[in-house]
């Protein structure tokens, strides 16, 4: 969210790596009415230098008062400047909440930061949303409609060694409308990548963490059968066979470790590619042959 801000509103926020995500609550008793769909502040935890609350508005429907009341509730609490920003992926309500607003409090009149479509490009190339998550994620939310931007942001996810990529996901699916949220169902559910979104936990069975423990157990036996695929055709071509697209397609599509172990064992002493696939008493009948 620093990147929005700053970037593309040219908010001034402090030089500071520290970044945390709070509580969305403001008041300590049992309430709705101050609870901002995320929060976050830059600095030290315990004395934090700007908040940054993060609102995502699929209509007009909620009353602009209430965002400076967010606004003041996060200053008295935090004790720190205080920026709202409004995600709107329709621009009609982005020119809504970009209106300044009187709180009724004399000398406060609340401006909010609007983000709408006209804000956001449409980031259709994966090495771009890759190299810009935060961006690829508001790109996803304002112009999730056009498909390629779902397919971009599928594949940046699928490629990126960012740890977070799991958050990314989540914060895009979550502050999505329902159309965008469809199209990332159906397209991230097509990919390799571990889907954790309501979608996720119905068709495929697992809770948030037990999605986790099995996205990475699976991830790891896929890159084990992939390496494995890798050894068994570099033996082959380092032996001198010329193999054909068929057995390179039937090599690098088994995901069963053991048979793969097994035919790397027999690429070691074969004497055509196709005896890989045979058993070694099979191999011998025909040497004699």
């Amino acid at each position: 969210m620093t990147e929005i801000l700053r970037d593309l509103i040219h908010v001034k926020l402090p030089d500071t790596p520290l970044i945390q995500q709070e509580e969305r609550t403001f008041n300590t008793r049992i309430s709705d009415d101050i609870e901002p769909d995320l929060v976050f502040t830059l600095g030290p935890k315990q004395s934090p230098l700007h908040a940054i609350i993060v609102e995502v508005q699929q209509d007009n429907g909620k009353e602009a008062k209430q965002l400076a009341r967010y606004a003041a509730a996060a200053w008295l609490l935090l004790k720190c400047d205080v920026t709202v920003l409004i995600v709107c992926p329709n621009q009609s309500d982005a020119d809504h909440y970009a209106k300044p607003v009187e709180s009724g409090l004399n000398g406060y009149r609340f401006q909010p930061q609007v983000v709408g479509p006209r804000d956001v490009p449409a980031i259709i190339d994966p090495q771009e949303a890759a190299a810009d998550l935060p961006l690829a994620v508001m790109s996803v939310m304002t112009q999730g409609r056009d498909r390629k931007v779902i397919e971009a942001f599928a594949t940046a996810l699928n490629t990126t060694s960012d740890e977070h990529a799991t958050k990314y996901y989540e914060y895009a699916y979550s502050m999505s409308g329902p159309e965008i949220r469809k199209l990332l169902e159906e397209i991230m559910a097509s990919t390799a990548w571990p889907v954790y979104s309501p979608f996720a936990r119905e068709h495929f069975g697992r809770g948030r963490e037990e999605g986790k423990a099995e996205g990475k157990a699976e991830g790891k036996a896929e890159g084990k059968a992939e390496e494995a695929a890798k050894s068994v055709l570099l033996v082959l071509d380092a032996r001198g066979f010329d193999i054909s697209d068929d057995t390179r397609a039937m090599i690098t599509t088994c995901t069963d470790l053991a048979q793969l172990h097994a035919w790397l064992t027999r690429a070691a002493t074969a004497r055509t590619p196709q005896d890989l696939f045979s058993e070694p008493d099979e191999q011998h009948h025909q040497g004699e042959e």
